[in-house]
């Protein structure tokens, strides 16, 4: 994994703005803490951070290759997982390789078959290739959104990036946010609309789109979507394809020139993974594959089953390692310390996130990094294959809003007055709810139950799943990890998305046909755990110290949050525990104390960044 970042000036020579161009590049660090690249011309200024996982020799970037008098440099983050594929049909079209690298094989696909090439990638990516003949920039993004891609337009200047960091540095982008990057922060985050950068001018490519930018100005083109169509196979076949499409999945993600570890809870998804990672190593005589798993000091004293998560991993991920003989490891994550990393999962993500829930993921990813480079996650497969709560709940499939963040209303409540009223809160949610009802790939004739239910997985897949993804990438790659996510395969979700719900919750439960898949493959105490969400803290500590810090904010009269909020609201709040607010704020996971969290981030964000607002 990589990070990448660009500049396109038709007005300015930009061989003399290298240290613009450095400058981006090196807020990626983090992403690629291994090797630093840069290519300039008069037009067009590429920079690359790598971390190196494949090819350390012949991947570096960005990378420059010529066919006959035509010049084409690529900067590149993400991971091909059929470069063997690629590289057989470029040799037998003439190509010759220097290395073995996948971004050699993408940059020969790409000038062999141009923007067509996309058809034959199967990985996760973003990437951006200059053809300096024609003076012209093609961005792309991979189909489910797994790495992250942002770009703005300033006067004749165009510019892009991995995180919005990369942007900020140039000085053409001011940190400027408008009431609706506003609205995005406070209805919508941890969330954000599709496509949406939040900082005034700013986008991101969405999955499945490329870009076409030169002297006629940028066009955007979706080269990827669903397809709904009947679903002719039956529960038997079904579940075969869903296994051997799963399998193939992991096996070619398993492919690296650095070690390659699990994250393991115990739960049928990393199980899953975990296993058949596992029987790679042992066939290709490795050892024993290294696992892991997170959980926070005491939550054993203070943990009590509740229905979103009826037990705890640890018994289970206890038993798992055992059956595979792995070696497992197990971080332990404390209260100050998970605290403490509330403000640098702000600057990881530059933005407010999911509080603890990330900065515990970052700080589970930065033990990891010590021993690993590439891990493997059991991230999608609920967004998928249908494993929340509200797929099953009749009242979220008819609530007519985002089912994680229902209260519109409790969430207004928090505002100031003047910026309720300048941001209309029901009708910003609203209005992006029915945007992307209209996006839905439709069935003709599909009966109403069932077309709900497309409607429900396609919110999910590209609301819900992009806060996850953009969590995981953000807080793994600012450690320097590469983490992949297998039940995010292009292959495996066309096929899933049309399977009928009676066959996805096959004997009545969640996940059912994945379950039904993997019978023969897992212990039978493994198919039939419930779902448990990522783990948190349940310490009350964690509680007493977000208050601490929220209230400390309220106190401060400097503080950027105090004129965006209700302060007497939430000083009365911050007082409890945060139930009294309804709703949980996002999700199964962010209630009281990750409000409080999510507020203190806000504050961060607007300090850190020093943000305008406009």
């Amino acid at each position: 994994m990589c990070g990448i970042t660009g500049w396109i000036d038709w007005d300015d020579d930009l061989t003399g703005r290298r240290p613009i161009l450095d400058a981006m590049t090196e807020t990626l660090s983090a992403r690629g803490p291994d090797a630093s690249g840069a290519w300039i011309s008069r037009h067009a200024a590429l920079g690359h951070r790598r971390l190196v996982v494949v090819d350390p020799a012949g991947g570096g970037q960005p990378m420059v290759r010529r066919r006959g008098e035509r010049e084409y440099v690529l900067v590149y983050n993400g991971e091909l997982y059929n470069t063997p594929d690629l590289h057989r049909e470029l040799k037998a079209r003439g190509y010759t390789f220097q290395g073995h690298s996948d971004t050699e094989a993408l940059l020969l696909a790409f000038i062999e078959w141009g923007p067509d090439c996309l058809e034959r990638l199967n990985g996760i990516f973003a990437f951006a290739v200059w053809s300096e003949a024609d003076q012209r920039l093609f961005m792309v993004r991979d189909r489910m959104g797994v790495k992250p891609l942002f770009y703005t337009e300033r006067g004749n200047a165009f510019l892009f990036g991995s995180e919005l960091k990369a942007l900020l540095a140039h000085p053409l982008v001011p940190p400027e946010v408008d009431a609706e990057g506003l609205a995005e922060v406070f209805l919508i985050g941890p969330a954000r609309t599709p496509g949406h950068g939040v900082f005034r001018g700013v986008s991101e490519l969405r999955p499945g789109y490329c870009l076409f930018y030169d002297r006629k100005g940028l066009r955007l083109h979706r080269y990827w979507t669903l397809e709904s169509k009947p679903h002719t196979d039956d529960l038997k076949i079904t579940a075969e394809k869903v296994r051997a499409l799963f399998q193939d999945s992991v096996e070619r993600q398993m492919v690296a020139d650095v070690p390659v570890c699990t994250l393991l809870s115990g739960g049928l998804d990393s199980t899953a993974i975990t296993t058949y990672a596992a029987g790679i190593y042992k066939q290709r005589g490795l050892g024993p594959l290294h696992t892991y798993s997170i959980d926070y000091v005491d939550n054993d004293k203070y943990f009590h089953p509740h229905t979103y998560q009826p037990d705890s991993d640890a018994t289970w991920v206890e038993f798992v390692s055992g059956w595979l003989e792995s070696h497992h490891h197990q971080v332990l994550i404390d209260t100050p310390n998970l605290v403490e990393a509330l403000n640098p999962a702000v600057l990881a993500r530059d933005l407010p996130g999911m509080a603890d829930v990330d900065s515990s993921l970052l700080l589970f990813c930065r033990k990891i990094k010590k021993q690993s480079t590439v891990a493997l996650s059991g991230e999608c497969a609920d967004e998928v294959f249908g494993g929340y709560p509200w797929f099953h709940r009749e009242e979220d499939l008819a609530a007519g809003t985002f089912p994680w963040s229902k209260s519109v209303r409790s969430r207004m409540s928090l505002l100031s007055p003047e910026l309720a009223g300048r941001l209309k809160p029901e009708e910003y949610v609203s209005q992006r709810y029915h945007d992307t009802l209209a996006e839905v790939p439709r069935l003709t004739g599909e009966p109403c139950e069932e077309a709900c239910r497309r409607e429900m997985f396609y919110l999910n897949m590209v609301w819900f799943m992009q806060t996850l993804l953009d969590r995981k990438d953000r807080m793994s790659m600012a450690t320097g990890l590469e983490v992949r996510v297998p039940f995010c395969d292009h292959w495996l979700v066309e096929y899933v998305w049309n399977i009928p719900w009676e066959m996805k919750t096959y004997n009545d439960r969640e996940k059912g046909i994945l379950r039904l898949a993997l019978q023969d493959v897992l212990p039978r105490e493994i198919i039939e755990r419930r779902k448990s969400p990522y783990p948190k803290t349940h310490n009350p500590g964690y509680l007493a110290a977000v208050q601490v810090n929220l209230q400390r904010i309220l106190d401060d009269p400097n503080s950027p949050l105090l004129p965006l909020i209700d302060t007497n609201l939430v000083s009365a709040l911050v007082r409890t525990d945060g139930s009294s607010f309804g709703p949980a704020w996002f999700g199964q996971l962010m209630a009281g104390p990750q409000l409080f969290a999510y507020l203190a981030q806000v504050d961060t964000w607007l300090r850190k960044y020093r943000v305008k607002i406009c």
